[in-house]
């Protein structure tokens, strides 16, 4: 273990590798056990080398990036865990005719979406204020289509550059992204995306922050922001949604240990103190279970697991 870690240091630097992390300051479940290596490398050779690494040594790795829908096992991640996250981010504009109203713009994976957001509006652009109160990272949101009132990634991503497990790399075009609900050719394939190009419309800053304000105040009025949680918990099923079908098989304010359906929205899991991940599979196993005896419907996670 200890040449494995000189290894990752000479890669990373000593401030850029951590043993033995508890992942439950890594994700906003505030959930999970410990890995046996935390890595935040701060650019893409640095991440193909520590690829190369983890391959040859026969080391699971597991990328994340704000773990907002993520839930880690209380055992932990026998490997190692790469954030790309703050220490991975960052964005530029690429292209502004002004004879055109539209604007592309490059960004990092590890680009904070709400931190990009405001970044946008300051720009006068358009077209992601659905995505700008996310608690995620640019590089999830493409791996699972985020979305939210009305807006999904696939109505903004021109390509994403992405790796395989490998290391290999390609730059995938919004058609072979294959991009659905809450999925992707990158989740279907494990690749690991790198940089992504989007596109938006020049529009008119105030009205871009006031709509902004508007969507905030929504997500306040609706969603359990006041817990830690990862998230919605279940996908939509067709011709159905998850939070009506769980209020109205009576689980609203059920609650498993530390792990509860939130009284504000039944969508949402949330800790509402020291909850383990064993809490909140018994949890949803347990209303996965009464939904489908009470209405035939079969709710599926949409928050990833991770250790189990």
């Amino acid at each position: 273990m200890k040449e494995i870690l000189l290894c990752i240091k000479e890669i990373v630097g000593d401030s850029n590798v951590r043993v033995n992390e508890p992942m439950k300051m890594h994700t906003t479940f505030k959930i999970g056990g410990p890995a046996d290596y935390y890595v935040t490398p701060v650019n893409k050779e640095q991440l193909k080398r520590l690829i190369e690494l983890f391959n040859e040594e026969k080391i699971a790795f597991y990328i994340i990036g704000n773990g907002s829908n993520l839930l880690v096992s209380d055992e932990g991640y026998r490997g190692a865990i790469i954030q790309l996250y703050d220490k991975f981010s960052g964005y530029e504009i690429v292209s502004a005719c002004d004879d055109s109203d539209k604007v592309r713009v490059k960004a990092l994976a590890g680009m904070s979406l709400i931190k990009l957001g405001r970044e946008l509006a300051e720009n006068s652009l358009t077209g992601f204020e659905f995505a700008s109160g996310i608690p995620g990272s640019l590089g999830g949101a493409v791996v699972m289509n985020a979305g939210a009132y009305g807006g999904e990634i696939k109505d903004v991503i021109i390509s994403a550059t992405v790796l395989d497990r490998l290391g290999n790399e390609m730059l995938l075009t919004n058609d072979e992204l294959e991009l659905g609900y809450r999925t992707s050719v990158v989740a279907k394939k494990d690749l690991i995306v790198t940089e992504v190009e989007l596109e938006f419309k020049k529009g008119d800053k105030e009205e871009i922050k006031k709509n902004m304000m508007e969507l905030s105040r929504r997500r306040i009025d609706k969603q359990p922001l006041e817990y830690p949680s990862a998230g919605s918990t279940f996908k939509r099923p067709e011709g159905y949604f998850a939070g009506k079908l769980i209020e109205d098989a009576g689980l609203k304010g059920y609650a498993v240990g530390g792990a509860k359906v939130s009284d504000k929205h039944a969508g949402f899991v949330v800790n509402v103190g020291r909850a383990t991940a064993k809490d909140v599979i018994s949890l949803t196993d347990n209303v996965s279970e009464k939904v489908f005896e009470q209405f035939g419907v079969k709710l599926e996670l949409e928050v990833k697991k991770l250790g189990f």
